[in-house]
């Protein structure tokens, strides 16, 4: 307790004498981007920075329970309660927002440099030693031991023939976030990191046919089956976590910018499965690389009357996780910068109105029991496929209202505060469990690794003036992205 006074003490002093510059990492850090202004009732204040550093400090914690004592890899996942225990097997996407987590421990003063720098190096060194498909991770691994699985629980496939092996597009790029984020903060590792990222060419997921005759053409396949070809379904939505990949891709050159013109704002009116006729405009823009004119129909829906871009599944992350590592609120500010902020409060407001729970944040996430299950939970109005595959509305996660700090950091405050006083069991030994029941209150008593990553970064984000977006701000391959961000113009008031 007195270590956690002390360190809510320095924060607090850091804030206000510092302009929260925490560590001495902050003199390595990148130029922070700039912000558009916001009014005094939108910041959150010096006591709300309190509280929520607190959080950090526990989310923090499971990090270090959750790395395998044998190879440092993260696990999937730590239950209590009932809950299976542990997950000893990681992907792709633990792998970076493992990564993640070590300098969000670093930027909030949790760690040291050199320990920062210790526990990046272990992670990077396993993953050196990790089987891989021309440069790309395979889709699963026994974190005991380092080897390749066919899935959770699955059978040791380390030494097998890789000949179909799914290599999943969105995986691998988050993934690659990791490694930008360790060669921008740990220069001592850059080159090992930069190995590991160029190996990867992501032109594999990349659909080059004729785009006259072709709707797809031009968009991303979900993935590659190895020494195959790719998969045989597309990435459709830009509003998705998948157009992580498509900044990925942009940014090292492997796919042309015809990807972010070619993947839909809306789903083409035509596709019936959607739960409303998209409203909106056709717009044409000249790709920032090639130059190449592309027509563009930017379509909104709207939901309690707001209008937004809509995602695939009505998801807070689907909307939001990009967020936390691109510069989307400073750099497109009329696209999704802006939809950033109407998707979350267009989400709020479905939530509290329409479904009238007391709390909102619907997100992928465990199940509200002790099964260890996952299931896929988001706003039916804000989806795309509400007349095909809906997904489930009866669970709420703690994640979403992170998410939401650095755009709507009222509105999601209020909404952590509620969680944790209307549900009292919900925050545990290393903070949020990862979904509640809003009409029961029943508890999935489990911490997920991609769950607790996103809720740091977001705090490291909403704590330290978007400190976290700054990592990755100036890297080539990110910095690549910011023309298309800032000269697009989505159909929102």
């Amino acid at each position: 307790m007195k270590f956690k006074r002390l360190l809510i003490g320095c924060f607090l002093c850091a804030i206000v004498c510092l302009g929260a510059v925490l560590t001495p990492a902050a003199a390595f850090a990148a130029p922070m981007p700039t912000q558009p202004p916001k009014t005094p009732s939108d910041t959150l204040t010096i006591p709300q920075k309190v509280q929520l550093y607190a959080i950090a400090h526990h989310t923090w914690q499971f990090f270090d329970a959750d790395a395998d004592p044998t190879t440092h890899l993260p696990m999937d996942n730590i239950g209590f309660n009932g809950a299976p225990a542990r997950g000893a097997y990681t992907s792709p996407t633990n792998i970076g927002v493992a990564f993640w987590s070590i300098v969000n421990a670093q930027d909030l003063g949790f760690v040291s440099r050199i320990d920062a720098l210790k526990r990046a190096n272990a992670l990077l060194s396993e993953v050196e030693k990790l089987s891989k498909w021309h440069g790309f991770l395979f889709s699963w691994y026994d974190t005991t031991n380092g080897h390749r699985i066919s899935g959770p629980g699955g059978t040791d496939q380390e030494g097998q023939p890789a000949t179909g092996a799914f290599i999943s597009t969105v995986d691998s790029a988050w993934y690659a976030t990791g490694l930008i984020a360790v060669r921008n903060v740990f220069p001592a590792l850059a080159p090992r990191a930069t190995a590991l990222l160029n190996a990867m060419d992501f032109g594999i997921f990349y659909d080059n046919g004729d785009q006259s005759q072709s709707d797809t053409a031009g968009q991303m396949y979900g993935g590659y089956n190895a020494d195959q070809g790719p998969a045989n379904f597309h990435y459709g939505i830009l509003n998705a976590e998948t157009r992580i990949a498509a900044y990925i891709g942009i940014g090292t050159h492997r796919m042309p910018g015809d990807v972010w013109w070619r993947t839909w704002r809306t789903l083409p009116a035509s596709f019936d499965w959607q739960g409303q006729t998209p409203q909106g405009y056709n717009a044409t823009y000249n790709d920032p690389q090639s130059g190449k004119p592309f027509t563009v129909f930017e379509g909104h829906y709207t939901t309690n009357g707001i209008n937004f871009v809509p995602s695939w599944g009505g998801s807070m992350f689907e909307g939001l996780m990009n967020n936390l590592v691109i510069p989307e609120t400073s750099w497109g500010p009329h696209s999704f910068g802006l939809n950033d902020q109407l998707y979350a409060r267009a989400q709020q407001a479905y939530a509290t109105q329409t479904l009238h729970y007391p709390v909102w944040g619907l997100s992928p996430a465990s199940t509200p029991d002790d099964t260890g299950n996952y299931d896929a939970y988001g706003a039916r109005n804000m989806a795309s496929n509400k007349n095909c595959c809906p997904y489930d509305e009866t669970a709420v996660t703690p994640h979403a209202s992170f998410l939401t700090l650095t755009v709507t950091p009222q509105e999601a405050f209020k909404n952590i505060q509620q969680l944790k006083q209307r549900y009292p069991g919900i925050y545990g030994r290393y903070g949020f469990y990862d979904s509640v029941n809003p009409v029961t209150g029943q508890i999935g008593h489990r911490y997920l690794v991609l769950d607790q990553a996103m809720i740091l970064s977001a705090l490291d984000n909403a704590l330290l003036n978007n400190r976290m977006q700054s990592h990755f701000a100036n890297d080539p391959i990110i910095a690549a992205d910011k023309p298309y961000l800032s000269q697009e113009r989505f159909s929102l008031p």
